[in-house]
């Protein structure tokens, strides 16, 4: 059965990143799918987060005080923000809601083990991203795609990174190799050599991106701040070498690609091991140690697994991570790469993984794998996600 609707298509993509501050909105115009597909963006939304919903957030993904009944209270609560969020991208665009072909959302992860283990004689790997379809659909009257990791998950990959493909789709080029760096909660790149095809495309989280400098700008604001602006507190301190070295030896920075991460590996409780180790350093030290340990994680990444097997001319930087200016210096001066922006590559920074999804789900509704085996880990290509009809859905099929 194929998606039988006019092009041009348009197409919301949602995210929520793992730095847990807001809902991302991106209104796509999308033409054709795979390799050919054309794509524009029409108009982008982000939406923060209430310090009320943060604090409830919070609670749902700490092993300490995670209670199944606000899990499953927060998946529809996030349903009705991711709502209101592709209704404001709709509302900018000054498309009304009933020409939006699909609401392809990634939702809000609260858990993420791709490393599978022995339950009742299954091999288990697990991912969960919140925030009901069901209500999507409902309050938007849009068909949505959801849940897009889990399929991957399911055919062996590791879940992510899912956005490789996109990537290929928006940054490709057939005479510069470049490396796609997004610097969300946790960093993950792309890498596009020159003339590359999809099945050439190498993608993998290499370890944290905001979330070590997120948590610690929160705690050391008494919660007024949730991140370190520019990085400036970072920039003042001093970086406990001795520290840095033990934060290279997390054993995940050595596990070689396809392999993913999240904040249950780099989040609140690596925070609160590196005051175990450093009690009495003040916390611009701590910012200035997490700043160079998140670069060196991702230099570390790319010389033992990206460029000793071909050469590279560019780094193409993406996410929140790109405003922290002392982060991009430092990036600059450890890697021997000219580094740009998606912006110069025609491609907002914050709104290139809502696209991504965009582009995804328009993947998904052609009956095409989105995630790349390369990537992912996956035994073969699938198509991900689960959809939820909106209204009209069936009139839009073909007749079989």
């Amino acid at each position: 059965m194929h998606w039988n609707l006019p092009e041009p298509k348009h197409i919301v993509g949602l995210i929520s990143g793992t730095s847990y501050d807001g809902v991302d909105a991106a209104l796509v115009e999308v033409r054709g799918a795979g390799v050919e597909t054309e794509w524009r963006l029409l108009a982008f939304e982000g939406l923060p987060f209430s310090g009320k919903l943060r604090e409830r957030l919070s609670r749902v993904v700490s092993r300490e005080t995670v209670c199944l009944e606000e899990v499953a209270k927060m998946h529809v609560l996030l349903g009705e923000v991711f709502s209101d969020a592709a209704k404001a991208a709709a509302r900018k665009a000054g498309v009304p809601m009933e020409s939006i072909s699909l609401i392809a959302s990634h939702g809000q992860t609260v858990c993420h083990r791709p490393t599978p283990e022995q339950a009742m004689g299954y091999d288990i790997a697990a991912t969960l991203q919140l925030g009901s379809a069901a209500v999507m659909a409902e309050r938007t009257g849009a068909t949505v795609v959801c849940d897009f990791r889990a399929r991957d998950m399911a055919a062996g990959g590791t879940g992510a990174p899912l956005v490789p493909f996109a990537d290929f789709l928006m940054f490709r080029s057939e005479s510069v190799g470049r490396i796609c760096l997004n610097l969300g909660g946790i960093a993950n790149v792309t890498v596009l050599p020159a003339g590359a095809s999809p099945g050439a495309v190498l993608g993998f989280d290499t370890g944290p991106g905001n979330s070590l400098l997120d948590v610690l700008a929160e705690r050391v604001s008494g919660g007024r701040e949730m991140y370190d602006h520019e990085g400036r507190r970072a920039a003042s301190g001093r970086v406990h070498k001795k520290l840095l070295a033990e934060l290279m030896k997390n054993p995940y920075l050595a596990q070689p690609p396809p392999k993913s991460t999240g904040r249950e590996e780099f989040g609140e409780s690596l925070v609160s091991w590196m005051f175990t180790r450093e009690p009495d350093a003040p916390f611009e030290d701590m910012l200035a140690t997490a700043a160079h340990f998140t670069v060196e994680s991702i230099a570390r990444a790319l010389e033992d697994f990206v460029f000793p097997k071909e050469r590279f001319r560019e780094l193409v930087v993406s996410g929140g991570g790109l405003r922290n200016t002392h982060l991009m210096a430092l990036l600059r001066e450890r890697l021997d790469l000219t580094v740009r922006t998606s912006e110069e590559l025609g491609v907002p920074a914050d709104a290139k993984e809502a696209v991504a999804f965009a582009l995804l789900g328009n993947e998904t509704m052609a009956g095409r794998a989105g995630n790349v085996p390369s990537a992912t880990g996956a035994r073969r290509a699938v198509v991900l996600g689960s959809i939820v009809p909106g209204r009209g859905f069936f009139e839009t099929k073909e007749e079989q």
